[in-house]
């Protein structure tokens, strides 16, 4: 989100800009996983509308996004006991469809020509042609290896540990590694189930009323009923997300900030290097947005 946010609107501004992403799609942790019983949103689970300008934005793909009625509940203890506890009337919880990917993905549609997938960068270096630029060594499929050069700047929209290992490969990167060094994520485990017996004739759907609960006194953090979600499928699919740092499952090493920058962005316009991500702010979908954006109108 940070990163497709952050290019759209440097090229919306006139920008040539090329995307380097590590996985087959854009998304990152606004992700969906297909299975034979249907999708899992594996990673963010939904969103919420605070600032005017996520708003804005929104309204340029009116199709993509849809309110979800969770229906949710507090777990209270590690039995299990719940008690009803409906979201807060204020604020919208929004989904894409068919799944959470769908947003970015058709936010990236027009800079699709200058998406690199599948592409790693591991080290960041002065251009070898001109100094004052930046190439890039990158790793690919089949562990292929190129560079790529003439870069005025650098963003790196990517979790705050990675950003720092990268930023360690050049001089010129040293202080924005330090500065960024206070920033704290934690990793989750998430368990994808599916339950396709609920679609027998004669039963009634499988497990409680309720579409998702949230537990701050459990090892789970997070339940979610997938397809009560708009435009998913009608197979009884549950996602499950272990609170930080405690099988298919998909475990993500930077899940949750605890500790973020406290800053919407980083940018150091003289060595011509940008950082953004939801760390910046804390681990919302929207810090993500605001933190790549803020970043381009920066540039």
């Amino acid at each position: 989100m940070a990163a497709i946010t952050c290019a759209r609107t440097l090229v919306q501004a006139g920008h040539r800009v090329t995307l380097m992403e590590k996985s087959h799609t854009v998304g990152g942790r606004m992700s969906t996983r297909n299975s034979p019983f249907g999708s899992f949103d594996h990673g963010a689970q939904y969103f919420t509308v605070r600032d005017p300008r996520f708003a804005l934005a929104l309204q340029t793909t009116p199709k993509t996004c849809k309110p979800w009625s969770a229906n949710t509940v507090r777990v209270l203890d590690e039995r299990g006991m719940v008690a009803a506890a409906g979201l807060p009337a204020r604020e919208a919880h929004w989904v894409p469809s068919p799944g959470m990917s769908a947003l970015v993905k058709e936010w990236a549609k027009p800079l699709a020509a200058h998406i690199e997938l599948q592409t790693r960068v591991t080290h960041i270096e002065p251009d070898a042609l001109n100094p004052h630029q930046w190439q890039l060594r990158t790793v690919g499929s089949n562990d292929s290896t190129h560079v790529y050069s003439g870069f005025d700047a650098v963003v790196l929209a990517i979790p705050s540990p990675q950003a720092q290992a990268l930023l360690a490969t050049c001089k010129k990167g040293a202080a924005l590694a330090k500065k960024i060094g206070k920033v704290e994520v934690a990793p989750c485990w998430t368990l994808m189930l599916a339950f396709p017996q609920a679609m027998q004739p004669d039963m009634w759907t499988l497990g409680p009323q309720w579409n998702a609960a949230r537990s701050t006194h459990h090892r789970v953090a997070w339940l979610a009923r997938e397809s009560s979600k708009p435009g998913r499928g009608k197979i009884e699919r549950w996602t499950v997300r272990a609170v930080p740092a405690h099988v298919d499952t998909q475990r993500w090493l930077y899940a949750k900030t605890t500790r973020p920058l406290g800053t919407s962005h980083v940018w150091d316009a003289k060595a011509g290097l940008g950082l953004c991500g939801d760390w910046c702010l804390g681990h919302r979908v929207e810090d993500a947005f605001v933190s790549g954006l803020e970043l381009a109108l920066a540039l």
